[in-house]
């Protein structure tokens, strides 16, 4: 009794692993609420792409923006890009080329075109750390007085541009 129950253990055990694999494939949780929703933007001095000085959330403050982090090394964002492009004909767009090589950065937004209406340097991490981005893209709604409504982790797609971003942006306005 005791060899047949040593032979079946282990596959009795990979089964019931099998399933609960099988039962979470294609399911995934939701992000974790940003800690910064609701505060200040995080300050931060980039090198703007353009050479014209540094990229502080101060050069935005006013108006509602959305931020946007990019990078030129980053699959997901050819996929996002032609949204924010669309997206620039009726918002600002701010960009954070984020561990990217400027020549590389330039390039990229030469190829496919540049929505953003500035565009920060942030090789070293240092901006993204403080707004907590663990991949790009990630994107993050400013309001007028300089706190962040909302972050998108991942793709901002046309629905999530036209249910959730467009209508915020509106609202703050």
């Amino acid at each position: 009794m005791i060899g047949r129950w040593t032979t079946w253990a282990p596959l009795l055990a990979f089964a019931i692993l099998l399933g609960l694999v099988a039962t979470r494939i294609g399911k995934t949780e939701p992000p974790l609420p940003s800690p910064l929703v609701g505060k200040p933007l995080p300050e931060f001095a980039l090198q703007r792409l353009d050479g014209q000085g540094t990229l502080t959330p101060e050069a935005f403050k006013g108006r509602a923006v959305v931020l946007n982090v990019f990078g030129s090394w980053c699959v997901a964002c050819i996929e996002e890009h032609p949204v924010l492009l669309e997206a620039s004909k009726s918002a600002e767009i701010v960009g954070i080329a984020w561990r990217d090589d400027p020549v590389r950065t330039e390039e990229w937004l030469d190829r496919r075109g540049n929505p953003y209406s500035v565009v920060g340097l942030d090789p070293d991490s240092r901006a993204a750390i403080d707004l907590g981005v663990t991949g790009a893209p990630e994107s993050f709604v400013i309001a007028p007085d300089g706190r962040v409504a909302l972050k998108i982790t991942g793709i901002i797609t046309p629905e999530i541009w036209r249910n959730q971003v467009a209508p915020l942006l509106e609202r703050l306005k």
